[in-house]
């Protein structure tokens, strides 16, 4: 009987591979990579076209050897790594680490790893896939010219141990851009007017809120604005000028692909895009289950298609028609409006067997593997369901010249929410009186409600909105995301704070590095066109070595600008007027990996090193002393005074010298303007250069 050798990527695939196939299968684990650029040097030999010098991965000769010893025994070889452009070039390393025959050699995937998903593998397979290889060697290759060309600048300009990312910096960017937004934004005011009336027999009155006059629709800017219609509306008598009834639908919600798993298990769960990954992963390649063994309980978690399998389709629709009704079953099929290239050879994420309901495997799950394998079985099940049906009704009242409007929907059909709500969806208001009402009824005016609100900035990036916006940009692909945030994160650049990412001392300084030498790098467009241009060499359209080209020597004249510029402006350590404690030197500014720091410049022999506070040359506006950009914890900058604790001053934006001239209280520089930092006194002007 002919001996059969099947390579997976991760040992946990192993035991779940195993138990699907006959025993004349050997199943084995490369444990990731086995060949990769050298970390001492770029690894491209570029006089010789770009050809790139893979090694082995240190560490992994026995592992290879291992693999060696196995492919001897073989009579076919089944690489079985992952069903994407990182799969396909770990099997392609493999092939060349083994000096695989082609002919004994044969390439297999599987979205699932379920037993007829294997065999069904096993019996078709094909070659490598040259051109997915080539895509992602390109990416590789792209990021290491970006990283090991960058990299050195920054050495010299910031100091040790910084590092530049192709996609990373346009990250780093973005964070940056919103942060400038936020400290730029000006409040602006506004007011709510709201009116309770009562109906006949009801104790509980109705709200309805300020619309506008007869002529149209109007916003409320002032307190001004407010009294005047109060004062229109003395004495005026109320009644119903419009009703009107209607039905709307709230559609389902598409299946899950990696971008918004992520920003779901972010915003309902908590999770980091690193830990929804990761624990995804421990699904998809499998989890002991009671009576079934090991079994892998999702699709594979790096897809951005919402496309489902004929088969899931079947799936689907028996158990919903079973278990729900047939009235729940969608008839249509949805559709996501999209543009660039989706990698269609996957499907969404979804679960391997619905009949594996969260109940039925809760027990047998860690925590939070159980409530991210909820999430993904909700919504699948939710997406192949009908849409929600509600009855809306919405009344405007009329005063005068004024009009009110209050609205309420009513459920009429729960369709897929009788499985799953998304964080997004808010709870309905359900005001039962309003469905009461005609325009013959009769309403008694009981008392006004108003309010001062102001505009609010942009909201600070969470992992889940940076995702979304890295996506809508074309930036990156579903396996970068994660990496690619936990990056900025772990070097420092940006500080995750209550979810919220802001951009650190650090990170403000690479930034403006990255966007004055590099601006191409750091350009949204371009490198959303990188993305595409990878996909075209999936598709086999460009040949690989054509986009390194027109790549390279751009950058490197770029590189060779920064460094002679940079020769002119190099930084020096900046002594100051602090003594050394232990041995009497002026004490130096450094600037190390989490920002500027004094040391004793008879380092290593002294050693003593102590927090820099850099003065901002504005005196406290609570106790006169100097104003210091301070930190936080995990690296945010803010301004404080250096009398802390005795004076608790803090500001986000930085306070100017300026008294208000209306109020008298101290102004912050918001962008080129100098605003009052009293938000109802809401005085600014521009800051004359």
């Amino acid at each position: 009987m002919a001996k059969n050798l099947v390579i997976v990527e991760s040992p946990a695939k192993v035991k779940t591979i195993k138990k699907f196939l006959g025993s004349n299968y050997t199943v084995v684990a490369s444990n990731g990579h086995v060949r990769d650029l050298p970390k001492s040097t770029m690894g491209l030999d570029i006089e010789n076209d770009y050809e790139p010098k893979y090694i082995t991965i240190r560490g992994k000769g026995d592992k290879l050897a291992e693999l060696r010893k196995e492919v001897k025994k073989a009579d076919k070889v089944y690489l079985a790594t992952d069903p994407d452009r990182e799969g396909e070039a770990i099997s392609w390393h493999l092939a060349a680490a083994l000096n695989l025959d082609s002919k004994k050699m044969k390439r297999i995937t599987f979205n699932e790893i379920t037993k007829n998903a294997v065999k069904a593998s096993i019996k078709s397979p094909r070659a490598i896939d040259l051109s997915l290889v080539d895509s992602q060697q390109t990416r590789r290759i792209l990021d290491r010219m970006v990283g090991y060309s960058i990299s050195p600048v920054l050495w010299k300009k910031v100091k040790r141990g910084l590092s530049a990312g192709r996609v990373q910096s346009v990250a780093l960017r973005m964070i940056c851009d919103r942060e400038d937004e936020i400290n730029a934004f000006i409040p602006e005011e506004y007011w709510s007017l709201d009116a309770k009336f009562l109906l006949e027999g009801q104790k509980k009155p109705i709200v309805a809120k300020y619309y506008g006059t007869t002529e149209g629709k109007k916003e409320l800017k002032s307190e001004k604005e407010v009294e005047n219609i109060l004062n229109d509306l003395k004495k005026t008598d109320y009644f119903i000028k419009e009703v009107k009834r209607g039905e709307r639908v709230k559609k389902a919600p598409l299946p899950f692909i990696t971008s918004t798993l992520q920003q779901e298990a972010s915003k309902t769960l908590n999770f980091s895009t690193q830990k929804t990954m990761r624990i995804a992963q421990q699904l998809y390649e499998g989890v002991d289950i009671k009576g079934k063994g090991t079994i892998g309980l999702i699709t594979y978690l790096r897809t951005d298609s919402i496309r489902v399998s004929d088969e899931a389709k079947i799936m689907a629709k028996d158990f919903i028609e079973s278990n729900y009704g047939a009235d729940y079953v969608a008839q249509e099929e949805l559709k996501k409006k999209t543009e660039g290239k989706i990698q269609d050879a996957h499907e969404s994420i979804r679960p391997t067997n619905l009949d594996l309901t969260p109940t039925v495997v809760k027990d047998q799950l860690p925590r939070d593997a159980f409530r991210l394998y909820q999430l993904i079985w909700k919504r699948f099940v939710a997406s192949r369901m009908t849409a929600a049906k509600y009855e809306t009704i919405s009344i405007k009242i009329q005063g005068g010249e004024h009009l009110f409007s209050a609205a309420t929907s009513k459920m009429l059909f729960d369709g897929f929410m009788s499985v799953y709500v998304s964080s997004d969806d808010k709870e309905e208001a359900n005001n039962v009186m309003l469905s009461k009402i005609d325009k013959d009824t009769n309403i008694e005016f009981d008392e006004f409600e108003s309010k001062q609100h102001f505009t609010q900035p942009p909201a600070h990036y969470t992992e889940a909105a940076l995702v979304k916006a890295l996506e809508e940009q074309g930036i990156g692909r579903p396996s970068t995301y994660a990496p690619t945030i936990s990056t900025i994160i772990a070097r420092r650049y940006v500080a995750k704070e209550n979810k919220n990412l802001y951009v650190t001392e650090l990170g403000e300084a690479v930034n403006d590095i990255m966007k004055a030498s590099f601006p191409v790098i750091v350009d949204m467009s371009f490198t959303a066109n990188l993305e595409s241009l990878l996909d075209k060499i999936e598709e086999g359209v460009i040949p690989w070595k054509t986009v390194v080209r027109n790549f390279y020597p751009d950058l490197a004249e770029a590189v060779k600008i920064a460094e002679e510029e940079l020769e002119k402006i190099e930084i020096r350590d900046e002594e100051t007027d602090v003594k050394c404690e232990l041995c009497g030197r002026n004490m130096v500014i450094k600037y190390g990996p989490h920002g500027k720091f004094m040391a004793c410049p008879g380092f290593p022999e002294c050693k003593n090193t102590k927090p820099y506070f850099e003065k901002i040359g504005v005196p406290c506006p609570i106790c006169g002393k100097d104003v210091v950009i301070k930190k936080t914890k995990k690296g945010r900058k803010y301004f404080g005074c250096e009398n802390n604790p005795e004076c608790d001053f803090i500001s986000w934006q930085p306070p100017l010298v300026e008294k208000c001239p209306e109020c008298g209280k101290y102004m912050l520089k918001k962008g080129n303007k100098a605003v009052c930092s009293d938000e109802q006194c809401g005085y600014s002007e521009e800051i004359k250069k």
